[in-house]
């Protein structure tokens, strides 16, 4: 079985020139009279060795006058080849950029990189995603078909990139662009009500004010998180940003990439499952998954964070090539032949002889599992075995004005928790030592009985492997703004004391935790600035809403009638 991937290149790129301004046919010297300096707002490109690999910049014409800028990379010589694209807000002009393009082009691909309109040198209102979709401008759209219109284009285009070009690859493929023929997408989502503005209905404007650095016109990215306070819930305005609900358009193969480490999993594994099961002719039975124990948008190597895995969690740099090279050239390859879903079982890092650590193969995804709970128990305890106690809980003060530090904008996996764990209004639940391994691969979900003195705050649940030395490393975490907890369409606040059922999803994963370890669970209110704390009246979700915070105790219950619980994917052969 072949295990090389591409961990795909992007990460910063962007520039203005003379501008094209026809849809389709150029000749190719005419297309070459629309190239001149490089600049990236007004500064010239530094030189770069893209080993022979020619790069040129262009403006993209979009159907109602726009023009994207675009950077392309061709290969040496000329002629006719397929062209590969990926759309991004971030800069393109960055060396890693460059370098990723020009690396990929040099398997005898044209590779263009293109930021959204309103983001550097594009041209237009800066709107975030939404001129990607299937709305009055479809941008993706049309820089597929102007990319297959060109002279040095084959006609078959294919996609790929991570993160927002992932989110874009999603928009793309509903609106059907004729000559899109593939697509490659790494750490990928679906809507931008669950994975953007908002994660778990907690809202993140200090996160998003940031996107005013890439927007032409800061004052347009203020403007567009005005209108996203104006629609706090997942109403008709977010369902024009949701992919999940339009699967059936989708109608391409597409290899998937997921990272186990990503809050964004959820994304990826279920973006593979929509269109594996739901698309079109094209689509279904036509994907492939891989998952395995990296970060969101960074290096998919052994080492990651705190964790040094086998040097078998790596994955050398081959394998995007060879799936564009199957279906942009025809190459039988036997890259559509292998599994469906290979995913990398996590074991015990460090410890020789560990279980685990290993890539295994599937044809869906999840696995078959048991669910098993695990209950929150009085003094701490975490057990399958559910709570004999007619009356038991732990409470802690929520106050948005003095958070618990969760520090940084990205996911804390890999790391050890406990600096956050023993923080004063952070409460944990840990199992007994292992008596035998236990292997948990698909979904965890966490249920919850709560009350609170406010009507409205938000819960975080995480989970960790505790190592015997004590080191209590993440593996995942996620929120839930209680308001949310009869479903993001609607608003239901908290009765100020009375008890309340909160289900939600924490993450995905596949690991061994080893003999010796424990499993912990952890709960808080409040970790900024990662998570930026709900101001607990109830009222308007707004960038200015922090103004009237109020404090509040929190209670977990834990008891015969409140069996507060985490449910675990359990394979019953590891168990």
């Amino acid at each position: 079985m072949r295990r090389s991937f591409f961990p795909t290149a992007a990460r910063g790129d962007t520039r203005p020139t003379p501008r094209h301004t026809g849809l389709v046919k150029a000749s190719y010297s005419a297309l070459l009279l629309l190239v001149s300096a490089f600049t990236a707002f007004g500064a010239t490109l530094p030189p770069l060795d893209l080993g022979g690999v020619r790069e040129e910049h262009v403006m993209i014409p979009m159907r109602d006058g726009v023009h994207l800028s675009a950077y392309v990379y061709f290969p040496a010589g000329e002629g006719k080849w397929p062209v590969i694209f990926e759309q991004r807000y971030a800069d393109l002009t960055g060396a890693y950029s460059r370098k990723g393009a020009a690396t990929i082009a040099k398997n005898g691909f044209v590779v263009a990189a293109v930021n959204y309109r309103g983001a550097y040198e594009s041209e237009g209102r800066w709107v975030g995603y939404r001129a990607l979709a299937w709305g009055e401008r479809k941008d993706g759209y049309d820089i597929c078909e102007w990319l297959a219109a060109q002279p040095w284009s084959t006609g078959k285009i294919g996609t790929y990139g991570g993160s927002q070009a992932g989110f874009a690859q999603n928009f793309l493929a509903v609106t059907q662009p004729p000559h899109l023929v593939c697509q490659y997408m790494t750490d990928t989502g679906l809507s931008l009500f669950q994975e953007g503005y908002r994660i778990g209905g907690v809202t993140r404007p200090n996160r998003f004010e940031e996107l005013g650095k890439v927007a032409r016109d800061p004052a347009e990215s203020a403007a567009l998180l005005r209108e996203w306070d104006a629609h706090p819930d997942y109403d008709d305005y977010w369902q024009q940003e949701d992919c999940s609900l339009h699967f059936a358009q989708m109608n391409v193969p597409c290899f998937t990439l997921g990272s186990w480490y990503d809050f964004m999993c959820q994304g990826s594994v279920a973006s593979f499952v929509g269109r594996q099961h739901h698309g079109g002719d094209q689509s279904r039975g036509h994907q492939q998954l891989l998952i395995g124990p990296w970060l969101h948008g960074g290096a998919k190597a052994n080492k990651i964070n705190e964790m040094v895995f086998p040097e078998n969690a790596q994955l050398p740099p081959e394998h995007l090539a060879r799936w564009f090279a199957h279906y942009l050239k025809g190459e039988d390859n036997g890259v559509d032949k292998e599994a469906t879903v290979r995913y990398y079982v996590m074991g015990a890092a460090g410890e020789p002889g560990a279980p685990g650590n290993v890539w295994r193969e599937a044809k869906d995804w999840p696995p078959a599992a048991e669910s098993v709970s695990y209950y929150l128990r009085e003094e701490g305890g975490l057990n399958t075995a559910a709570p004999a106690l007619a009356q038991s809980s732990d409470h802690y003060v929520s106050d948005p004005a003095h958070p618990m530090s969760m520090p940084g904008r990205s996911f804390l996996g890999a790391k050890d928790a406990r600096a956050f764990e023993q923080q004063s209004e952070v409460k944990t639940w840990t199992t007994e030592p292992l008596r035998e391994p236990v292997e948990w691969t698909g979904e965890v979900t966490a249920e919850l009985y709560v009350s609170s003195t406010a009507p409205d705050t938000d819960f975080i649940a995480r989970v960790s492997d505790v190592y015997p030395d004590g080191r209590s490393m993440l593996l995942m975490d996620y929120p839930l703004r209680a308001r949310y907890r009869e479903g993001f369409d609607k608003e239901a606040l908290l009765h100020p004391g009375e008890v309340a059922k909160l289900t939600w999803h924490v993450g995905q994963t596949s690991l061994i935790f080893n003999k010796g370890h424990r499993i912990r669970v952890t709960i808080a209110s409040t970790g900024a600035p990662l998570y930026e704390p709900n101001n607990q009246t109830g009222g308007p979700q707004t960038v200015d809403w922090m103004k009237d915070a109020v404090s509040a105790t929190n209670t977990i219950w834990h008891d015969q009638a409140h069996p507060s619980r985490i449910i675990a994917p359990v394979l019953k052969t590891a168990k």
